[in-house]
This record gives structure tokens, sequence and C-alpha cells, in this order.
């Protein structure tokens, strides 16, 4: 990938939003599915750690860690926003593929929370979603949910 690209990334901490969720869930081999309490139960039951709910000090280090992420990369950092228990990210990353990105942020916000809390192996539910961000309506529309609608 060339040129210039910028993403609307959002992950969940774990366990916020599962599998057969009653808001409706991602599969990401099928896209979105309605609700499945027996499939939301069985996710359940599969978790080896308890539902992560952000303090209001590890949100902070998220946050710092994104920033810091992005200026190590080169990314410009347009928006973020860390809640309880989800991150929204927008983004434009050279060279970089929006799995790339996401991944890489998630696995700095989990180092950085791990030196706070070093028995917590799972932070976040898998993968995330993300968004390629094709102009400059779709960018504005993006910062402004993240900044403003949280």
């Amino acid at each position: 990938m060339t040129g210039t690209v910028s993403y609307f990334i959002t992950w969940t901490s774990y366990g916020t939003w599962l599998p057969g969720d009653e808001r409706g869930w991602m599969d990401w081999r099928r896209g979105w599915k309605p609700a499945n309490s027996k499939i939301a139960d069985y996710a359940r039951s599969i978790m080896t750690e308890e539902t992560v709910v952000l303090s209001e000090r590890q949100r902070q280090t998220v946050e710092d860690t994104i920033v810091k992420h992005c200026e190590i990369r080169g990314w410009h950092l347009w928006a973020q926003n860390c809640r309880t228990n989800h991150v929204h990210v927008v983004v434009t990353a050279l060279d970089y593929d929006g799995e790339t990105v996401r991944d890489q942020l998630k696995a700095w916000c989990t180092r950085n929370l791990k030196s706070q809390q070093k028995a917590k192996k799972n932070w976040w539910t898998e993968g995330g979603f993300i968004e390629e961000i094709e102009n400059e309506e779709g960018l504005s529309a993006a910062i402004q949910y993240t900044l403003e609608a949280q």
C-alpha cells in the first residue's frame, strides 16, 4: 500500500462486546450478526478473565500511548477517545494498512497497561473495526464522532 490513507479504528476492552451480544456483533468472516443469547452465553463461559472496564488512569495511559506511538511512526493522529469499554482512533498512516495500525496501537497500549497491572493477560477483544476514510468529508465525520459523539 502506498500514499496517504486515513483510518477510523475502534476496538473494545476484553469481555465488553462478546459474540452474540444483544446489540449485535461482528463476525470477522461473515460480517454483522444479530444477537444470539446461546453464542453470548458460550463466549462468556470461555472467558479466561473478568471483563475489563478501564479506569481513568488506564484510559489516560491508553491515550498517552497512542499519541507517543503515532509520533514515533510519523502518523498523523487526528482524534482519539478512550472510554471505559472501547477506544476510537482517527489516524493517517503512510504506507500502512489499517490492520497493522490497529494491531500496533493495541499492542503498545497492552504493554503499557501491563506495566501497571502485570497479572492481567487480556485487555482487549480480538480484532476491532477499521474503516478506511477516503475523503475530507469522511475524515471530518470520523473526527467529530470520535470527539463529540461519545
